[in-house]
């Protein structure tokens, strides 16, 4: 028995069928994933049961996660999307409840975040309360940067609007110890999301939106390996930004 894909279904309330219906496999299949030992569905199907029930392959069938191990200087790299808006909003999700220490958001707007997590303040409240760390890296809406950047993008919904709604949703909970902001023009073409060990990495590409940004899913395995570069990277824009609460923060 498949404990782990037995598990995540209860925890998701999603039956044999559902599954099945999701995976475009017969119900008869899902049933052997399940009961028959070391069976492991082909590599489509696992990313299909992964992003049904928003867990990790590593978790649900470790024995195809180790086959994949990689040992080289890239095995930092978890996955690789084209797209940011090809990211499963699921994986987003699943990084955010399990990260306990560290979640850092350098994004330059941060708006989608808000937009596509349901609750996603009271999670981050409820982050900071359990001790972890939360900080924003937001541009600035009204620095010269911004400005040209709009030009660039030329889109209705502008960077400063979408920086003013990710500063709204900050002020409902920045009363919660833990939970910090500071504006930074450094990542204007680099948004960098750190959760404990995992990290999200999108550099923005010329007349390009965020969402259109090809996106790095990094794991931290070594010292000074990619991960660690792009977190020092964050560590420095945090250092040089500017607190968004000039007087009243609570970093």
């Amino acid at each position: 028995m498949n404990e782990a894909l037995r598990r995540a279904m209860h925890q998701t309330r999603m039956t044999d069928r559902q599954l099945a219906e999701k995976c475009g496999v017969d119900i008869k299949t899902v049933g052997r994933w399940m009961t028959e030992t070391g069976r492991i569905p082909r590599a489509r199907h696992r990313w299909a049961v992964c992003e049904a029930l928003g867990e990790e392959e590593a978790v649900l069938w470790p024995a195809a996660a180790r086959k994949a191990i990689k040992v080289g200087p890239d095995r930092e790299v978890v996955s690789v999307y084209p797209y940011r808006s090809g990211c499963p909003a699921s994986l987003w999700r699943s990084l955010i409840t399990k990260a306990e220490r560290e979640l850092t958001f350098a994004g330059y707007t941060n708006y989608f975040l808000w937009l596509e997590q349901a609750r996603f303040g009271a999670a981050l409240r409820r982050k900071a309360a359990q001790g972890g760390r939360v900080r924003f890296v937001l541009g600035d809406p009204d620095s010269d940067l911004t400005r040209s950047r709009e030009q660039d993008e030329a889109v209705a919904l502008t960077l400063s609007t979408r920086i003013r709604v990710t500063l709204a949703e900050l002020e409902k909970i920045r009363s919660q110890p833990g939970v910090d902001a500071r504006f930074s023009d450094g990542h204007a073409y680099l948004s960098v999301f750190r959760f404990d060990d995992d990290m999200i990495v999108t550099p923005l590409l010329t007349h390009s939106v965020g969402h259109d940004a090809p996106t790095l899913h990094l794991r931290r395995h070594q010292d000074d390996g990619m991960f660690d570069r792009f977190a020092s990277h964050v560590e420095e824009l945090w250092k040089r930004g500017t607190p968004v609460w000039e007087e009243e923060g609570n970093g």
